[in-house]
């Protein structure tokens, strides 16, 4: 197997060293201290695989040794050279939304007919050679966008994305495209981002991934069970990682507290090796590992006796990493082969440089001693002696490859060995479909029996519900029209759940196989909340189809309104369109209403009394009529016969909607069986065959230049010229000149000054509930100053970075943080602005309010030039690579012209070393000039290292090893180790050194005793706590802000309107939802006239307006909770307050809002007719009124449930309660008459659903009048001698309605309306109240706000 992992360097995981840790040595003491775990003693990872080995050879399993050879790689994007991928907007969007389908069509004939051009391209990856040999490992080096990731992608056969790939890639003399169908499992890319499910264990991660590639009985050692061999191996992987102590901790991520980062790219590495054995290996694996970490992963890694070996990336490799390497390919800034030649060749063509490591050497030469060009590196290289030695290499062994077949021969075997019994040879997994199913299905329930927060409250949301519908239609009477008609409304109430996909990159399991898992985990949870409500419904499939949510959610809209309208409830059959009809027979909704129908009234007997029959007795107005029913009476329900009061509830069906109960088994039934079969089969298709990958990672975004930026790119174009003549030294000089202008230096101010400082964080498996991460730490940061906090992986460098900055918000601080008015930065990025933008929203907010806007912007584009961003200014952050987002991270700081202290996270993670180098030498420069800074840091070189003054060096436990100065050459460092017993050669690094000595890697420690014990022990430590710290105040927590609270509010909203205009699919999203719903309510109702039934579809289209907030609520809480994130970053440092956080969400929405409102009542009001009453066209503005109300409603809600959730997952489940509840009191699905006093009395009132439908209702049927057709009269036949006047009239003139034909003395003509008004005055609603309910319609808008604001303020769910 070909495993490809990044290397690249990042900032560590906030919560690293919030876990279990292991010590660093195994403590003598009995009781030592619970964070930490001793290491196992005496394993030797290359002895036992030498052993494991020697025992495969003689059971006769074969090895999986393969060479990978690459001819002429050459890989291409779409694009010209200087062509530039800009984001969409609202506007491009609804562009293309109309003129796409042509276009697409267009596209097609063309092709069919040979017209269509060549796409234009770029080359991103120019044409490389070489070879890697079973045994051998390649670290790729090249500065950031020099197309390393692009480079491991194409070798390791992940080509998704691109456009073009030229060459050749054989892997043993097996092509690329039969490894992708044959093999696809045996080559693995690892990317930068840990992905996992953070809420399993370490342990459960490992053996789901072991449980999808352990081989079959003829690749394992006879008598080994697949149990034992899964256990065995990943114990091994656990020790060789040094992560035992993580076995039973979640994995975690960004929200979820778990292992530390460090930890995390370990367990990256253990899932993706599948198990351990003799596989070639393609690897990038430094993210979030310190240097002598991955030093050391390398040299006792499986690949270090003989065996196939990593391919690695890395942007500043350290000497005793690159040594570790047998070639090391460079890739220039165009992405061309420089150098890929054996390493100990290296030096005899590039001289050293004093304290420079080979790896830097090779990225930061200057063109004065070697080509300086991309193409001039290239062409040297080609014509040396060592190009040509490579290209005779790569020949030599792809001929080795077509003539000896035995190691292409023994991978084949190997791999079909693996396979399980019944897998097909032919298939690229190791594990047949129900075994990937049963792995699968294991993993999910785990997954959710572990989120038990999330099964507690969605059970409790459904019982709640439940509880509420079943009081609400509680002891619903058999005897009158209202039992029957809230029956069948309660029959079409229906939550779903959203439920999210994950996308399977390797062939551990198929894609098929995870739709299938899915169902059977679903099974017991769905099961249960169907017997706690009734019906659950599944339309997982749209998401699998879709590249996101809001594209989802347009097909879904698209699909459910017109799947509920065409229920047969809503209209009626006979009333639909005949144009339209089609939907209901391919509906499944109508099957399962029809179904739940049949089973709820085949059961039933129906009375007619009561408001049923016609003509009646009411109350003491009219008595003269019979209590029973006559026959000079008739029951107006369906199946009624003449002189029965007694109607059954299959006659009921059969008479009103054509259904018959012997149907529920015989077609409904199999067909909602059928239904359901087919999506579950178009769901493993589409997962299967679909396209799963999503964005490119490797293209950015710009947005189009304004005259402005036109300009100042242009400046920067002439700066970027004329620094390219000055020589490098004297560049630098001038730098730090006209960036450090005006600072005076001060080395005298007050420090920030820590004592005993502990954190304990509430855990499980800590002592009384309690983990203690960091112990007693002192220290302090003097102004003129660079301090380095290092350790290694989960020693709680990051977690001591957060608690002086004031970050954390979970556990226990304790001790003291003296200061004087110290102002702390830190970094954060808003995605959809550009790098300009980006960096001036910091200054113009973070610089005081008395600095000119002029000032402001000279001074960012200062720090564009500096940091070397000229040509992304107009990029957008989240298109950007991690190495030009960390710079950006970086001047995001910068711009605010930190006054003091400034914390920064891994500044140079991710950087190559050249970068890394100007980015501290800057650092010094600021540090020089009086500033205080605080980093963490990882893989210092020497030069790095040495540019700090001083050090705070932790090991696992948050226990102090070393707080002090460094001094000139390490000298101080050096002294303090070389005084206990650790001795650092002259030509080793001591960063490197020192974590080594202090046991921080695999390696036991130097001396017998624990370096925190020695530092406790030792004179600097005495004279740490003995510093004098007269006239320092306690630290307050509290700052002010650098700018007045309308200023704020000004650039946040619109930094928010900007942000919503760069992200159309979620606009336009919003104007879909709203423009397709009432589109095709009105195609439903096209023009409706003034009878019984139109009257009804007419509330029917007003009913539709109170499912929009449900609607918008899916879309705006996922919105909400994003933007949140990115406020509780940057929150941290004042940067505005939280009442403008929540104030400038809403005013970003509001036009948009309005917008989608206009559309809906324009599409909903003209075509159906509305305005036919006495309010006329005046009462439709007024519905326009409603509908904005509502959507404004609906779009507070959203934001106020957010608010108050911790999680998208969790906000969502409130969503159908809200609106079910919502719209089950609102006085039209119950009738106000038939709600329950409880309900009526209060949740009626407060409802604003009730306040809507009554302003709607009452504004269009006010003064309609009504004209019954032929089948909607109620025909009777009054007492022998009198006419339909005289019988009927009294109760006429009570009830309402009026008789067509009073004269008569047969066939009476009883219409039940004869205005509008007697429809909506039974149900509370009085025109005269409309303009009142408008206004409550508004305060429940405004009293949302109140709550999002205030829930924005203290609770920010930022459990770090």
């Amino acid at each position: 197997m070909l495993f490809l992992v990044q290397l690249t360097k990042q900032a560590a995981d906030p919560r690293e060293g919030t876990l279990k840790k292991t010590s660093s040595t195994t403590l003598a003491q009995s009781n030592r201290d619970l964070e930490k775990a001793e290491r196992p003693a005496g394993f030797d990872l290359r002895e036992y695989l030498t052993s494991s080995n020697d025992k495969n050879q003689a059971a006769g399993i074969k090895h999986k040794n393969v060479g990978v050879v690459w001819e002429d790689l050459e890989v291409k994007v779409g694009g010209g050279l200087d062509s530039k991928f800009y984001v969409g907007t609202l506007a491009t969007s609804t562009l293309y939304f109309f003129i796409g389908p042509f276009f697409s069509l267009w596209t097609l004939i063309s092709g069919l007919l040979g017209l269509n051009k060549t796409r234009e391209t770029k080359t991103i990856l120019q044409k490389s050679s070489g070879a890697l040999k079973p045994g051998e490992m390649c670290l790729v080096l090249g500065c950031p966008g020099a197309g390393c990731t692009t480079f491991l992608r194409t070798i390791a056969n992940r080509r998704e994305g691109y456009e073009n790939i030229n060459g050749k890639v054989l892997y043993s003399g097996i092509d690329a495209s039969e490894m992708q169908k044959h093999y696809k499992g045996e080559v693995v890319y690892n990317q930068e981002d840990d992905i996992h499910i953070p809420t399993l264990t370490v342990s459960q991660t490992l053996r789901f991934a072991l449980s999808t590639k352990t081989p079959g009985p003829d690749g394992r050692l006879p008598g080994i069970s697949r149990e034992n061999f899964d256990r065995e191996i990943q114990d091994t992987f656990l020790r060789m990682l040094n992560i035992s102590h993580t076995k039973n901790t979640l994995v975690g991520d960004e929200f979820v507290r778990g292992v530390s980062g460090g930890e995390r790219k370990r367990v990256s590495i253990a899932e993706m090796n599948g198990h351990p054995g003799p596989r070639p290996v393609l690897g990038q694996f430094h993210k979030r590992i310190g240097c002598l970490d991955g030093t050391r992963l390398r040299a006792e890694s499986p690949s270090n006796d003989r065996r196939p070996r990593p391919d690695d990336i890395h942007h500043s490799a350290s000497e005793s990493i690159y040594e570790l390497f047998d070639k090391k390919p460079g890739l220039t800034s165009k992405a061309s082969d420089t150098s890929p030649y054996p390493a100990k060749r290296l030096q005899t063509t590039l001289r050293d440089a004093p304290m420079r490591t080979n790896a830097s050497l090779l990225q930061g030469r200057s063109k004065s001693d070697v080509p300086a060009t991309p193409s001039a590196l290239e062409k040297a290289f080609r014509q040396s002696r060592f190009g040509q030695e490579n290209d005779a290499a790569v020949k030599e062994y792809k001929r080795y490859m077509e003539m000896e077949k035995g190691e292409q021969e023994a991978f084949r075997t190997a791999v079909a060995a693996d396979k399980k019994r019944g897998v097909s040879k032919k298939s690229p997994y190791t594990l047949g479909f129900t075994g990937q199913v049963w792995a699968l299905t294991k993993r999910q329930f785990q997954t959710r029996l572990q989120d038990r927060f999330q099964i507690y409250t969605s059970f409790t949301i459904a019982l709640a519900l439940a509880f509420v519908l079943g009081g609400a239609f509680y002891d619903q009477a058999n005897n009158i029209v209202w039992g029957v008609h809230t029956r069948k409304r309660y029959l079409l109430r229906s939550p779903h759940d959203e439920l999210g996909r994950l996308r399977q990159s390797t062939a551990s399991t198929g894609p098929s196989a995870l739709a299938l898992a899915n169902l059977i985990a679903d099974l017991p949870f769905s099961s249960l909340r169907i017997l706690l409500f009734n019906i659950v419904a599944f339309f997982r499939m749209f998401g699998l189809i879709c590249f996101s949510f809001d594209s989802a959610m347009r097909l879904a809209v698209f699909f459910i309104p017109n799947f509920i309208a065409y229920s047969g409830f809503m209209i009626p059959v006979d009333s639909m369109k005949k144009a339209l009809k089609w939907i209901y027979y391919v509906d499944p909704v109508s099957y399962a209403w029809q179904a739940a129908m049949e089973n709820e009234f085949k059961r039933i007997t129906l009375i007619c009394d009561g408001s049923s029959v016609i003509p009646r007795n009411i109350l003491s107005l009219v008595t003269k009529y019979p209590d029973q029913l006559s026959v000079n009476q008739v029951c107006t329900l369906f199946g009624s016969t003449e002189g029965s009061a007694v109607i059954s509830g299959t006659e009921y069906l059969k008479a009103g909607f054509n259904l018959d109960p012997k149907n529920m088994w015989r077609r409904n039934l199999p067909v909602l069986i059928a239904f359901f079969v087919a999506f579950e089969i178009a769901q493993i298709l589409a997962l299967e065959y679909y396209p799963q990958y999503g964005f490119n990672t490797a293209l950015s975004f710009f947005v189009h230049d304004t005259d402005e930026t036109r300009r100042l790119n242009a400046e920067q174009e002439e700066k970027k010229a004329r620094r390219s003549q000055i020589r490098e030294k004297e560049q630098r000089r001038q730098v730090g000149h006209r960036f450090l202008e005006g600072k005076a230096a001060s080395e005298t101010g007050r420090p920030l000054t820590w004592e005993r400082l502990n954190y304990h964080v509430p855990s499980t498996d800590g002592d009384g509930g309690q983990k203690r991460l960091l112990h007693d730490v002192y220290g302090f940061v003097k102004p003129g100053t660079l301090t380095a906090l290092m350790g290694a992986s989960g020693a709680g460098k990051t977690t001591c970075l957060d608690v002086l900055a004031q970050r954390k918000n979970i556990g226990v601080i304790t001790g003291d943080i003296l200061e004087l008015h110290m102002r702390s930065k830190w970094m954060s990025t808003k995605g959809t602005a550009t790098v300009r933008e980006a960096m001036r929203f910091s200054a113009y907010l973070r610089q005081p309010a008395n600095v000119s806007k002029e000032e402001k912007d000279a001074y960012v584009e200062e720090m564009i030039e500096l940091l070397e961003l000229q040509d992304l200014t107009e990029a957008l952050v989240f298109s950007l690579n991690i190495e030009a987002r960390k710079r950006l991270t970086i001047g995001v700081e910068l711009a605010s012209k930190p006054e003091l202290l400034l914390f920064l996270d891994e500044p140079t993670s991710g950087l190559d070393a050249q970068s890394a180098w100007n980015l501290v030498r800057f650092l010094r420069k600021l540090a020089d000039q009086g500033q205080a800074i605080l980093c963490t840091i990882h893989q210092p070189s020497s030069l790095l290292f040495e540019s700090f003054d001083r050090l705070l060096l932790l090991e696992r436990g948050g226990e102090t090893v070393y707080f002090g100065d460094i001094g000139p050459d390490s000298r101080v460092l050096r002294t303090y180790f070389a005084k206990h017993g650790a001795v650092c050669p002259g030509n080793v690094n001591p960063a490197e050194y020192m974590l080594e000595a202090i046991g921080a890697g695999v390696a036991p420690r130097v001396g017998d005793k624990d370096w925190k014990d020695v530092w406790l022990e030792s004179a600097e430590y005495q004279a740490v706590r003995a510093r004098d710290r007269l006239h320092q105040g306690r630290w307050s927590g509290e700052d002010r802000y650098a700018t007045p609270f309308w200023y704020q509010l000004r650039l946040v909203s619109a930094r928010n309107a900007v942000a919503l205009w760069r992200s159309p699919e979620y606009i336009f999203t919003r104007i879909f939802v709203c423009t397709c719903i009432s589109f095709f309510v009105s195609l439903s109702f096209l023009q409706l006239g003034n009878s019984v039934r139109e009257l009804q579809f007419r509330v029917f289209a007003i009913f539709w307006v109170i499912v929009l907030p449900a609607m918008v609520m899916s879309q705006i809480e996922p919105m909400f909770i994003y933007n949140r994130r990115t406020f509780i970053r940057e929150s941290s440092s004042r940067i505005y307050s939280p009442y403008v956080f929540a104030i400038g969400q809403v005013l970003g929405e509001i036009p948009y809002s309005i917008l989608c409102a206009l559309l809906y009542w324009v599409l909903m009001v003209f075509p159906i007719g509305f305005g036919d009453g006495a309010a006329g066209t005046n009462g439709t503005g007024f519905q326009l009124l409603i509908i904005i109300f509502m959507i404004l409603f609906g779009v507070t809600l959203g934001q106020m449930v957010a608010a108050l959730s911790p999680s998208v997952q969790i906000a969502v489940l409130f969503n159908p309660f809200l609106g079910l509840v919502l719209s089950t009191f609102c006085g039209v699905t119950i009738p106000y008459p038939q709600l329950l006093g409880f309900w009526r009395s209060w949740l009626y009132e407060l409802n604003p659903y009730t306040r809507t439908l009554g302003a709607m209702v009452s504004t269009e049927l006010h003064g309609l009048v009504i004209n019954c057709k032929p089948d909607e009269w109620a025909i009777f036949n009054p007492p022998a001698g009198q006419t339909c006047g005289d019988w009927a009239q009294e109760f006429v003139s009570v009830a309402g309605g009026y008789i067509d034909n009073l004269n008569d003395t047969i066939a009476c003509r009883y219409c039940q309306f004869r205005v509008g008004d007697e429809f909506y005055t039974p149900l509370n609603i009085d025109f005269g109240n409309r303009w009142r309910d408008a206004f409550i319609l508004f305060s429940f808008f405004v009293f949302n706000l109140i709550v999002t604001i205030v829930a924005s303020r203290f609770l920010r769910y930022a459990w770090r």
